[in-house]
């Protein structure tokens, strides 16, 4: 009898197993992520390739009601950047969008800031390596032009931050960073900005925010005017 039972026992066991990430939405939109290819232009943790934006933090620092009007229509949020639109069904959208919800840094065997050969860099370099790969750059843009899509506010684009110096002291853009902020709407009556800077003090150390701040004030004599969507939009 055991001839039968243990290889019916086994079928059960893989079957089982087989079943355990369909019940998750975070298991099958990991599943999603890679099979649609998303991997060849994004990057989560140190799997898949930089083409396109650093996945990593997307969670924390965006909505899941923004992600999930990304994936809807990448274009009608963004004309201009570079993300085809795949037509998801609803259900994969759903899915995506609860593993992409998810990713909060902890896919990071190593945040690209804490490496020894970031360590050696000045405090405005590991400033620049935080901004680009937390995420920051996909608002705020390249060097900090801005021009990014937001919806209520002024002009319709996030602000640049090539003039931030102007506006802040050193201790007050560490505070700025650290505790967050919602872009000021331009009609009340409208709902607020989907894009809104997180409270990185959730995520950074004192010392990170203010190498970050380094970075932003190596910005200062820089012109807003000029830049060029890149394909840090997401």
């Amino acid at each position: 009898m055991n001839r039968w039972i243990i290889p019916a026992l086994a079928v059960a066991l893989a079957a089982c197993s087989a079943q355990t990430p369909l019940t998750d939405p975070v298991a099958r939109g990991e599943r999603d992520f890679n099979g649609l290819g998303c991997v060849k232009c994004h990057q989560i943790g140190d799997k898949g390739h930089a083409w396109g934006p650093d996945l990593t933090m997307l969670g924390f620092r965006k909505s899941s009601a923004w992600i999930d009007a990304w994936l809807k229509d990448p274009h009608a949020w963004n004309p201009k950047t570079l993300m085809p639109n795949f037509h998801l069904k609803p259900e994969t959208r759903a899915d995506l969008v609860a593993y992409l919800s998810a990713q909060k840094g902890q896919a990071w065997p190593v945040k690209p800031w804490q490496t020894p050969e970031a360590a050696a860099l000045s405090s405005a370099e590991r400033g620049k390596i935080i901004f680009n790969a937390v995420g920051c750059v996909s608002c705020h843009a390249k060097d900090g032009y801005g021009g990014y899509p937001n919806n209520n506010v002024a002009g319709g684009l996030v602000n640049a931050l090539t003039k931030v110096t102007e506006g802040y002291s050193r201790p007050e853009l560490h505070q700025k960073i650290k505790g967050g902020a919602i872009p000021i709407p331009n009609d009340s009556k409208q709902p607020l900005p989907m894009l809104q800077m997180p409270k990185w003090g959730e995520q950074l150390s004192a010392k990170e925010i203010d190498a970050v701040v380094e970075y932003l004030y190596t910005l200062a004599p820089k012109a807003a005017a000029g830049g060029k969507p890149s394909k840090d939009d997401f």
